[in-house]
């Protein structure tokens, strides 16, 4: 019994063809407006998850604001001592306060998703 499958002139099968995917202008109107009530995360994990973020850029911003200027880390440390150039450029005062601005960057920002935050229900 021959095999009738349709095989292109290249000796290569042709992959099968996925079913088209529903745009939002065929979904009815309920499930194009937005998710289902039960995938919106409950209030206790989006609070928790808040705390986690803030908390996580607060301290990461003080460690970055405070570190250049801490000279026994910053300045003695192997990996700067070991890289001449690249020691010449961090020692640079210009490059700690720009380095500490982003310190104060990531407080900033922390600070403003605790101020800015809204349930989602």
């Amino acid at each position: 019994m021959p095999f009738d499958a349709h095989v292109p002139s290249d000796g290569l099968a042709a992959p099968p063809s996925a079913p088209p995917l529903p745009n939002a202008e065929s979904l009815p109107p309920q499930a194009a407006a937005g998710p289902e009530p039960s995938a919106i995360a409950p209030i206790w994990l989006q609070r928790t998850s808040l705390f986690v973020l803030v908390l996580f850029c607060v301290y990461l911003g003080v460690l970055v604001m405070v570190l250049p200027w801490w000279t026994k880390v910053w300045d003695h440390n192997l990996f700067i001592q070991s890289h001449p150039a690249l020691a010449a450029v961090l020692r640079n005062g210009a490059v700690r306060g720009l380095i500490s601005g982003l310190g104060l960057l990531d407080i900033w920002i922390g600070v403003s998703e605790a101020i800015h935050y809204r349930d989602h229900r």
